[in-house]
């Protein structure tokens, strides 16, 4: 879970920057607001790399996609951009796990002792 997880949320970082660059333009947003707002969001998607896999982890990742959703009002791409990436964030949370899952059964498989031939 933790690489999809990631990769996810390092996609996010790179398009949280980008929309910064694009709600600059907007005239009654400060740059210092935007680029304060932008860094908290794009240090929290760094951060969560790292603690992905702790309690709480997942539930702050749902909260920045929710934020990241919730910024379409700056950046009405952001909506789209903001559904795509909480899609891909379920998808990386579910499937991850199961990939947890399936590699937890395969180790247990390879560290039982293999049962002796009944010839």
């Amino acid at each position: 879970m933790r690489t999809l997880c990631s990769s996810t949320l390092i996609g996010e970082f790179f398009v949280i920057g980008f929309a910064a660059l694009v709600a600059m333009k907007d005239a009654d947003l400060s740059a210092a607001t935007v680029w304060l707002v932008s860094g908290i969001a794009m240090v929290l998607c760094v951060a969560l790399c790292g603690v992905i896999t702790r309690p709480g982890g997942v539930a702050l990742g749902w909260a920045l996609q929710i934020a990241l959703v919730a910024s379409g009002v700056f950046v009405p791409t952001m909506y789209f951009l903001g559904a795509v990436f909480a899609g891909l964030w379920w998808a990386s949370v579910h499937y991850g796990r199961k990939i947890d899952e399936a590699k937890a059964r395969f180790a247990a498989q390879s560290e039982a002792p293999a049962a002796p031939d009944a010839a």
